[in-house]
């Protein structure tokens, strides 16, 4: 009689004894896994599974060997009862997964042998992943990069945000215009998430609160809802490089306690059965609903409240199953607020703390202040959150009543450090009285947190020096610098496999994927004239690549061996997309009026997404394209010029372009920028910037050297007496011929089919207020910009240049981030758990 086959044995060659199917990393564990997870899960044979059915396949069959190590991680740290950090964000701006774990777990070239046998392209495979855009741009994608190296510093941590049904949206460019399509990321499924369906925990809404004595006759209060969903936890596992260490990314649902009303049904109100519902799902339902109307603001609210109370719920169910007693709480987490968006997280714990589980104030605040800590994102003034009392005292009752408390006790403390200072008092309420009553959640942060950081060393002293100053002069112990970082593993070794390779040749092995300072080895070959040729070629590739792309996805036709210039942001004026438009208008200009004029041919490629109610933001969208149409369409340029606009700019497509970028645009106002994150993945991809001392940008140019950075613009402290000065844009503009003449040709009509009214909103609002100061840099910026030119022309230096770019980049390595919260801020000690 035959042997029996086994799981091991079946559909072909037999996998090694040692080599379990759903563990193993040999090849032939990896085919055997695939075809048990088409037929099994995907109920799919080879002959008829679809593009997605394979996709799916090779995602659970990488999702089984994280689950192993995730589980005895999870062991591990419920064992030792380590501390952990929870990273509150709204935003998780994850990028696609498949290709990121098969690189951390080191398998991605046995992979990518394994689907050739099958008959199967990997590449064609990563192109059919979904990307969770559950991130509206550099926060959330920090908050990925953070939780990646969470893991591989082998920190204990659990991210938390919203698991949110349509992200944010995918953009199409219609006649120059963007047009905002849903983000349906989950129409496929996603193998990547294990939900957690008896992992809920109630959130409640709106009504009243009461007060009443307890058992004990002490005075406490009821919080009386007149709405109650529950959010269902979705569990994502996020890999370390090379360790056996796994973070939890736990994203909330909202459901309804009760999904059908069977007695409305019965009685014909059908819409009635299943109104909570819908209510419910609602608030999980959108990224960053619009909230210009007020159902918007009441929306965002509650979404921000959702997933800090089931956070905080969750957390405080971890620790009574691990640890017990909650006056521990804070020595077993830290708790970090990402922005302002979680900071009712304060209130929140404290509520649960006094009302749900029975604690006093001073302790319950002391366990509060003690286990919050607070990053601040933005010097804007009308970027820090405030909301109405009267929409908070309608959607949080209870929480109104606590904060009211905390800004009594707070106030009194202020009073009796700043004797007579009422101006001061009310700065630092909690409570705006200026333009209606409104809650400042900054405010709220830094009261709550025992630690308060900035995300660059010029914000971080700026937010000293401006908007959070009365905070500093209070308590200047608190304040910390953390700059950003972002992950080497996504951002060179994902998005970058040909420089990957060409840094770990020349370097002799890849621990600097690990340890970015390792790249420091690149130094010492600058010079050498055979690792320049091979670098150009790299580089050269990645251009040809993404002219493909562009050729394909943006109409354009672009010559891969000009100098590619990249500015690729989220579109906000102060990031000044509109002082690069400017440039190329003036270059467009010299060329037509003196044909003979020689100029470094140039592709210009943006990449951006505007906020759907920004309409000056999406009007220059539509200028980009507008120029763009005009000067490649031109027979007199002769593709001197090219300007490319990137579609639906995301994590992916970023990937695309951090490798084939020659320049990169960090051009920001000096003082606007909190750090900026894209500045460090076109750096890390080599890159050279051109930029003002703004956010990450004066330490990048401290790391990479001076002369090896373009830099342009007036200083903060420039801008702040400019400003104070005077300032007026219309003296600029009519002085510099160079100037008035591109804003004229853009109102000409030239760019807008004969329509000269149609930009005029955007050059009237330059000539007449400019409040980011695009004229007055003008001059600096296109005279720094000849001088990239004059670079580019010798381009063995050039390349020299982009070689020390890489080889500096160490400090802005997320590792080194998460290293310096850790030891300043967390006081966590690293956990490593053994493969």
């Amino acid at each position: 009689m035959p042997p029996q086959k086994t799981p091991e044995t079946q559909n072909g060659a037999a996998t090694p004894p040692h080599e379990h199917t759903r563990t193993g990393m040999s090849k032939d564990a990896l085919k055997r896994a695939f075809i048990d997870n088409l037929f099994y899960v995907q109920g799919r044979f080879r002959e008829v599974a679809s593009p997605n059915d394979n996709y799916m396949a090779t995602a659970y069959t990488v999702r089984d060997r994280l689950l192993g190590r995730w589980i005895k991680c999870a062991e591990t740290y419920r064992d030792t009862q380590a501390r952990t950090v929870c990273y509150l964000s709204a935003e998780f701006l994850l990028g696609p997964h498949l290709l990121n774990n098969l690189v951390n777990l080191g398998i991605n070239e046995v992979a990518t042998e394994a689907g050739h046998e099958l008959g199967l392209d990997l590449r064609e495979i990563l192109e059919t992943e979904e990307e969770p855009g559950l991130g509206n741009g550099g926060l959330g994608r920090l908050a990925a990069c953070y939780m990646d190296s969470l893991s591989t510093v082998q920190i204990p941590a659990i991210g938390y945000g919203i698991r949110y049904e349509f992200g944010i949206f995918d953009q199409v460019i219609e006649d120059g215009w963007q047009v905002e399509k849903s983000d349906t990321w989950l129409k496929n499924g996603n193998p990547w998430e294990l939900p957690r369906y008896k992992l809920r925990f109630p959130v409640k809404f709106g009504g009243r609160t009461e007060q009443y004595h307890d058992e004990h006759e002490a005075l406490r209060v009821r919080w009386i809802a007149d709405m109650e969903v529950n959010g269902v936890a979705y569990d994502t596992p996020i890999l370390g490089y090379g360790v056996g260490n796994v973070s939890l990314l736990r994203l909330w649902k909202s459901e309804a306690p009760e999904s059908f009303d069977f007695q409305s049904f019965n009685t014909g109100d059908y819409y009635g059965a299943v109104h909570a519902k819908m209510e419910a799902e609602t608030i999980s339902k959108v990224l960053y609903p619009n909230d210009e109307p007020e159902a918007g603001k009441e929306l965002r609210l509650k979404q921000q409240y959702f997933f800090v109370s089931c956070s905080l719920q969750d957390m405080i169910r971890l620790h009574l199953n691990t640890v017990g007693r909650l006056d521990t709480f804070a020595d077993k987490f830290v708790a970090q607020l990402n922005d302002t968006h979680p900071a009712i997280a304060v209130a929140e714990l404290l509520r649960l703390l006094m009302d749900e589980h029975g604690m006093g104030w001073d302790q319950a605040w002391t366990i509060t202040h003690q286990t919050f800590c607070y990053t601040n994102h933005t010097l804007l003034p009308e970027a820090l959150e405030t909301w109405s009392v009267r929409l908070f005292e309608k959607v949080l009752p209870r929480h109104l009543e606590i904060i009211y408390e905390i800004n009594r006790r707070f106030l009194d403390e202020v009073r009796v450090r700043f004797l007579n200072d009422e101006g001061r008092v009310a700065r630092m309420s909690l409570i705006g009285e200026e333009g209606g009553r409104r809650i400042r959640m900054a405010n709220l942060a830094v009261v709550g947190s025992s630690a308060v950081n900035g995300v660059a060393a010029l914000h971080s002293e700026l937010v000293k020096t401006t908007v959070l100053k009365d905070f500093y002069e209070l308590w200047p112990e608190r304040f910390h610098n953390v700059t950003n970082g972002v992950t080497p593993r996504r951002f060179i070794a994902v998005c970058n496999p040909r420089l990957t390779t060409l840094i770990t040749e020349t370097c002799g092995d890849d621990l600097w994927l690990r340890d970015l300072d390792r790249l420091r080895a690149l130094e010492a070959h600058a010079d050498d004239t055979v690792l320049q040729a091979q670098w150009r070629a790299v580089k050269t590739a990645a251009k040809h690549s993404l002219a493909l792309w562009l050729e394909h996805n943006a109409w354009v036709k672009v010559d891969p061996h000009s100098l590619f210039d990249v500015q690729a942001k989220r579109l906000h004026e102060y990031k000044r997309q509109h002082l690069n438009l400017l440039h190329i208008v003036s270059l467009y200009q010299h060329i037509k009026q003196d044909p003979n004029h020689s100029i470094v041919p140039r592709t210009f490629i943006f990449g951006a997404k505007a906020a759907p109610g920004y309409y000056m933001a999406k009007l220059i969208i539509k200028l980009i394209n507008a120029v763009g149409e005009v000067i490649n369409h031109d027979p007199q340029i002769n593709g001197t010029l090219r300007v490319a606009f990137m579609p639906n700019f995301n994590v992916q497509n970023g990937q695309r372009l951090y490798p084939a970028a020659d320049l990169s645009e960090q051009i920001s106002l000096a003082g606007k920028e909190a750090s900026g994150t894209g500045n460090m993945k076109f750096s890390m991809n080599g890159a050279l910037t051109i930029g003002t001392l703004d956010g990450a940008n004066v330490e990048i140019r401290e790391e990479v050297g001076a002369e090896n950075f373009f830099l342009f613009g007036m200083t903060a402290d420039e801008v702040s007496r400019r400003q104070a000065e005077g300032y007026r844009p219309w003296d600029i503009y009519r002085d510099d011929h160079e100037l008035k003449s591109a804003i004229d040709l853009i109102n000409s009509g030239l760019f807008s089919h004969g329509d000269p009214t149609l930009f005029r909103p955007l050059t009237d609002n330059l000539i007449n207020q400019d409040p980011f100061m695009v004229l007055a840099d003008f001059r600096a910026y296109v005279e720094c910009q000849e001088r990239v030119s004059q670079a580019w022309a010798d381009r063995a230096q050039w390349d020299r240049m982009s070689i020390l770019n890489v080889a500096r980049m160490g400090k802005f390595s997320s590792d080194r981030a998460i290293r310096e919260y850790a030891e300043k801020i967390w006081h966590v000690e690293p956990l490593p758990v053994a493969l």
